[in-house]
């Protein structure tokens, strides 16, 4: 899953990890899907690193909080997968490249055909597609809704769902 504006409240460019957020339900969500058997990845693009806003320490020390929030309701991320490039700069991992859950795959065993992605953004999507994974999913938190608004036609292999924890039901419920 995407990071900002999926699992914690977007703050554009963000490097200060008192500033981290869960959404409301998110951690409680992460963990029925976890308890379900699901492994949980986060797969993020830092820009602000590779535009020198913040390095990535500062993002290491954002994730060790954003872990710190969810380990408290016994959420285990399996890995964090970062790009930290700039849109105009050669990346490996930069969604919506399916690089790193090609890596999750490879790493972990994972069986992408019997994933699923959620994300607040078109890119997040793409990545998921183009991995191969059973079903992408588009939350209305962060950048989500008005993704909905302006580009419905590009929507139609998604699922949209409200938050995090409509995803995670959506999933446990899934067909």
């Amino acid at each position: 899953m995407d990071r900002d504006g999926t699992l914690i409240e977007e703050k554009e460019y963000l490097s200060d990890p008192e500033k981290v957020a869960p959404f409301a339900g998110a951690a409680e969500a992460l963990l029925s899907l976890q308890t379900a058997g699901y492994r949980l990845f986060v797969v993020t693009n830092q820009s602000g690193v590779g535009r020198g806003l913040f390095t990535m320490k500062d993002v290491e020390c954002v994730h060790e909080r954003m872990k710190e929030r969810f380990a408290c309701s016994g959420v285990r991320f399996e890995k964090i997968y970062v790009a930290p490039e700039a849109p105009s700069q050669p990346s490996r991992g930069r969604k919506p490249s399916p690089q790193f859950l090609l890596d999750a795959r490879d790493e972990f065993g994972l069986h992408l055909p019997s994933s699923f992605v959620i994300g607040d953004k078109l890119i997040d999507l793409e990545c998921g597609w183009n991995a191969g994974v059973k079903k992408c999913i588009l939350v209305r938190t962060g950048y989500g809704r008005k993704l909905e608004q302006e580009q419905p036609d590009r929507l139609a292999a998604a699922v949209i769902a409200d938050d995090l924890p409509a995803a995670a039901n959506w999933i446990l419920n899934a067909p």
